[in-house]
Order: structure tokens, then sequence, then C-alpha cells
């Protein structure tokens, strides 16, 4: 009788594990940072809504930096995610078993190379011997590279000052780095409210490219609502770019910036998510070439075998107007 009664709790306690494994199964985890159309998505919940319907859950975590939202994906804190263009790469480089989903049209003058108001520097030229600031393997990262062999600059001839944006912008402010290279929301604050003057954007020098990441396994075990992710993101931009002034309203407490700043952020940013494109994938493949080439990852990259090719189904479902 004992023995019986034992195992009954044996196997309850078991399907009390298995529930909760599955309860936590359906929880998808998504990973946003202060800037780009997740974080209307969020504020809108659409994404909820829809996934409700299937009995999934959303889960929110915000990021510093690209870098360090990649880093929750490799570590399994989340499944899926957006970050700039170089990020990806680093992670790639670094062993992460990530895979690229979607993409943003470009959005050249979403980043820049700012410096203070009165500043010596007027030039690209004028950069070298200099301390720069940045985020390592952020999307800004490939600007400066590409900046500084604009004005035929080595890299080595810089002073790199690798920070996270909250630290850079007080180095910025006083003083300690010549030069701050960094993206929308920052760069907007930066220049409404120190009146940061923008030496360059990335017009002409880089897509600056939004890209959608998941984990590998992720993608593999749930298509269906990493399509749901992906089809909800780029209704959201179609919304976010024929109405910028209410996605202004919307987003501006949620970067706590005033709605000005906000507006400049909405209005520069690119909407319209799709799935990699074989040329896309060709122009991040020139961007892991290129820091191959500087020795700044330690081997060469091959982008189409992380990137995740969608079923038939989501493929056809993305081509409809």
């Amino acid at each position: 009788m004992q023995f019986s009664f034992t195992r009954s709790l044996l196997a309850v306690s078991l399907l009390t594990l298995a529930a909760g494994l599955a309860q936590a199964e359906e929880t998808v985890r998504i990973g946003y940072q202060k800037y780009g159309t997740l974080i209307t998505l969020k504020a809108r919940g659409t994404l909820e809504q829809r996934l409700a319907k299937d009995g999934v859950k959303v889960q929110w975590t915000e990021f510093p930096g690209g870098p360090q939202l990649l880093e929750g994906l490799n570590v399994g804190s989340i499944d899926f995610g957006v970050t700039g263009e170089t990020p990806p790469v680093f992670a790639q480089a670094a062993g992460a078993d990530l895979v690229y989903v979607a993409h943003e049209p470009p959005a050249p003058t979403s980043e820049a190379i700012l410096v203070p108001k009165d500043s010596a520097i007027q030039s690209l030229a004028d950069l070298k011997g200099k301390k720069i600031a940045l985020n390592k393997g952020s999307n800004v990262h490939y600007l400066l590279v590409q900046a500084l062999a604009k004005a035929g600059i080595p890299y080595q001839d810089i002073q790199p000052v690798y920070l996270p944006p909250a630290d850079a912008r007080a180095a910025f402010e006083r003083g300690a780095v010549d030069a701050w290279v960094i993206w929308d929301p920052y760069q907007a604050a930066a220049e409404t409210q120190l009146q940061a003057r923008t030496l360059t954007d990335a017009t002409g020098l880089a897509d600056n490219h939004q890209f959608y990441l998941a984990t590998r396994s992720f993608a593999k075990a749930h298509p269906e609502q990493v399509g749901a992710i992906v089809d909800e993101v780029r209704s959201v931009g179609e919304w976010a770019k024929a109405h910028p002034d209410q996605v202004a309203a919307q987003v501006a407490p949620l970067l706590n910036l005033p709605l000005d700043t906000a507006e400049r952020v909405v209005k520069r940013q690119g909407y319209g998510a799709r799935f990699i494109s074989p040329e896309v994938a060709a122009q991040q493949q020139k961007i892991a070439d290129a820091f191959t080439a500087l020795k700044l990852i330690p081997k060469p990259l091959v982008i189409r075998d992380v990137v995740w090719t969608p079923p038939a189904s989501l493929q056809t479902a993305a081509a409809q107007p």
C-alpha cells in the first residue's frame, strides 16, 4: 500500500513537472532596445493578442545594445530579438548558435558620428589620433570602420573607447572623448539635449539594417511563432510609417524623451520587415569580411550558414500585398 501511494505521488510530481515545462514552452521571450519597431509593437500589444489565441504568452526584456541582447540569446535567456548589422557578426564569430530571421529597410540617418558643438573636428580626416567612444561590436562599429576608410585613416590610428551608450554619453559630456559613434534614440537625444554636431551619418557608408534574430533551436521548433512575430512587426511598421506622430506620442514616455526628439527618432527609422534575401545576406557578408580583414574577429565567416529559411507557407504569406 505504501509503495502504491509513493508511486502515485511520484506520478503526480512528474505530471506537475511536465505541465510546468509545457507552460514554460508557451512563453516566447523577446529582447528589444530603446529603438526600432519592436518598441512600438510592445506598446501596441498586437503580438500578445495574436499569440494568445494559441495559448502563447509574450515576455519582453530590454537590453542597452545589440551585443548584450545577442549574449542574452546565446545563453538562452531570450528566444528572439533585434540588433543592428554588426552584433550578429561578432556573435557568429564567437560561436553563438543564432540565425538571421528578417530585416528592416536601410536607415542610414539613424546612426552617426557626433562631436561636441564647439569641437575643432570639422572632417573625418580630423579623427586621426582622437578618442572615439562606441559600443564595441554594435551597428555603429561598422559605420566607424567605413568612415575611417573613406578618410584614409587606418583603424589603428584612432583611440577607440569601448563603452555602452549611457557611459559613452557621460564620457562625451565631460569631454573625456573627442567623438561618439551612436544610434537613435541616443543620437537624437544628444543632438537635441547637448546640441551635439553630426560629423557624418551613415549615408553612403552603411545601410544600417535592423536585423531580427532567433536562437536556432527556437526557429526550428517554433517556425509559426517566428512567422507571426515577423508578420506583426511588418504590420505595425506599416502602421507606424503612416502615423509617425502617433508613434512618437506612444513611444516618447517609453524612451523617456520629449515628443519632438521622439518624432525625430521615429521618422528616421526604416519600416517594412522582410525575411532575409540573398542580396541582404551578401551585404552582411561584406561587413563580416571587413571585420575579418581588420582582425577584429578571429576567423572568416559565412553569413548564409546562419540565415534561417522559413517554411514555404510563411514565405508565400509574406509575399502577399
